[in-house]
């Protein structure tokens, strides 16, 4: 039955000037004065390409010149993306089905348009924009748009607008008849990571993000059994009912349960507890979060999936290797920084005699186990493995020497607490080792923690609440602090560790490679261990001349 209620609610589509417009912009729905309006975009790289297939390509010139012939252009533009195997023109661009696709995705906009107004006509419910984001994410989906397109006959179809637009319209409503047109659904199935994409796109930021992606965890768990798998409540197949106050309470609950547990997030931990109205507005948030940021109305479309690997990329993965400590620097300040470590550490081996050199080039530089060195040694792998440590631990004192943990970490700490305990860059290396060194605080000193730095409560506050008095609160926060210090230090050594193993491989790595490129020799010969004999005795002669110069 025609629900026209919402039908006059839909926006009128303007009409594209040309050929070029019809193949080069895209849809956007603007609210202006509480109205909907529909506007093209212009898509800059579209009209390059249509522009240069004008001029080099005489058919495709021909159909531009003459009226009415969209359709011709749009199965011109059909057979270079499905003819992926044909051999393109010198002038073609490389990624020419990549740009096809993109062209007809354009022109069919309008079949989105045309579809779910169609489509929205026989439903009972006003959900005409919903039906034309669900038709643009079909057609902006490469593997979508070619199975359609390959599945057309010119022949003996109708036109290609029509076969579009039809196909459009029964995936609208193969998609309206297993309920899948339910703000509560798509807010049960989008995962953590579509959900994380979609509130940072609408400028939400920590530690709000990891809280609704918890909550929402906790939400699916209520509402799927209340509602979805409730079969008193829905058949299978229907559309999702709404959420309703109970769902919410029992989620609240489930949150307040579930964040005091060790696997919950340190975002939630340190957060307060929240009622039902919070729980609402925060699914309520993310379900709005989600259609502006699924909506391809309000986003440029990637097609990234369709790049072509290995071609110019390759090149650089190709280029010699060369060892760099500062290569994988993200920063200045750090690249000084491990420019000093890497020159401090190039002066000290420069006092290592040829033995010493010997050993780290074969276990480093190629790979040869501790096992396998007691033979070719003619040392026992205990006193190998002391060698090896012996190294290593002078290696380590010299890093700690430079960094002095013990010097900065106090003040780190304390900062981190009053301004990144409620969200800590997870990214960043010593506040992930802050993050794990909270969880393996007492109980209680977690609890304290949580509510002085988390939920920002002072301390006769908390005194209050946990039947204490101040000087114990203070005494926990003080201790507390002491251990996260001595925490940090410790991983801050083990960080050294591995950091000088990883100096030490690329290092002799890199002797190794350097000689193999120099003489044409490979690890991998037939006669590997003569191989490494040369490699290995090539390479001291190398390192004692430097150390030689040095002197």
């Amino acid at each position: 039955m025609t629900n026209p209620s919402h039908q006059g609610n839909i926006p009128r589509l303007p009409e594209r000037q040309n050929y070029t417009d019809e193949f080069c912009t895209y849809l956007m729905l603007n609210t202006s004065k509480n109205a909907q309006i529909i506007e093209w975009h212009n898509q800059n790289h579209l009209r390059t390409n249509f522009k240069l297939y004008q001029q080099r390509h005489p058919e495709f010139a021909q159909l531009c010149s003459q009226p009415n012939h969209r359709q011709n252009l749009a199965l011109f533009w059909r057979k270079i993306a499905i003819n992926t195997a044909s051999i393109s023109q010198e002038w073609e661009p490389t990624n020419r089905n990549r740009l096809a696709l993109e062209h007809l995705a354009s022109y069919f906009e309008k079949n989105c348009y045309y579809a779910a107004k169609e489509v929205s006509k026989n439903s009972q419910y006003p959900l005409w924009d919903e039906y034309l984001c669900s038709a643009r994410i079909f057609i902006y989906n490469p593997d979508n748009l070619c199975r359609v397109l390959q599945s057309y006959d010119c022949d003996r179809q109708a036109s290609l607008d029509t076969y579009i637009q039809a196909a459009l319209s029964q995936d609208i409503r193969d998609k309206m008849s297993v309920g899948k047109f339910s703000p509560w659904r798509m807010l049960v199935k989008k995962s953590d990571r579509v959900l994380r994409e979609a509130l940072e796109t609408s400028a939400i930021q920590e530690p709000t993000i990891t809280q609704c992606i918890f909550a929402r965890k906790c939400f699916k768990q209520v509402y799927s059994l209340n509602k979805v798998y409730n079969y008193a409540v829905r058949k299978r197949g229907d559309k999702w009912h709404e959420a309703d106050t109970e769902d919410f309470r029992q989620t609240a609950e489930s949150y307040n349960a579930e964040k005091v547990l060790s696997n919950a997030p340190h975002e939630v931990s340190a957060g307060s507890n929240i009622n039902q109205e919070q729980m609402q507005a925060w699914m309520e948030f993310c379900i709005k979060a989600l259609q502006n940021y699924q909506n391809p109305i309000n986003h440029n479309i990637p097609w990234e999936s369709l790049e072509e690997k290995g071609g110019e990329n390759l090149s650089q993965s190709n280029t010699e290797e060369s060892f760099d400590i500062e290569a994988d620097e993200n920063t200045e300040g750090n690249g000084r920084k491990s420019q000093q470590v890497h020159s401090t550490f190039r002066k000290q081996i420069e006092e290592f005699k040829p033995d010493i050199h010997k050993t780290l080039l074969l276990y480093y530089g190629c790979g040869i186990k501790q096992t396998q060195l007691e033979i070719k040694l003619g040392i026992s792998q205990s006193a190998i493995s002391r060698r090896l440590n012996t190294i290593k631990t002078k290696l380590i004192k010299t890093m700690a020497e430079m960094s002095q943990p013990e010097v900065w970490s106090e003040k780190y700490v304390l900062q981190w607490l009053h301004k990144n305990f409620r969200a800590p860059l997870h990214s960043d290396l010593i506040h992930a080792a802050l993050v794990e060194a909270v969880k393996k605080l007492e109980f209680q000193e977690q609890t304290v923690f949580h509510l002085h730095y988390g939920q920002q409560l002072n301390v006769e506050r908390i005194a209050i609440m946990l039947g204490m008095n101040n000087l114990e609160v203070n005494a926990i926060l003080s201790q507390s602090q002491q251990n996260l210090q001595s925490n940090l230090i410790a991983e801050l050594e083990i960080w050294q560790r591995d950091c000088v193993d990883n100096w030490l491989l690329r290092f002799y790595q890199s002797q190794v490679r350097a000689v193999c490129r120099s003489r044409n020799l490979s690890l991998q010969a037939e006669d590997a261990s003569q191989t490494v004999d040369v490699i290995v005795d090539e390479c001291l002669q190398i390192l004692m001349a430097n150390n030689k110069k040095g002197e």
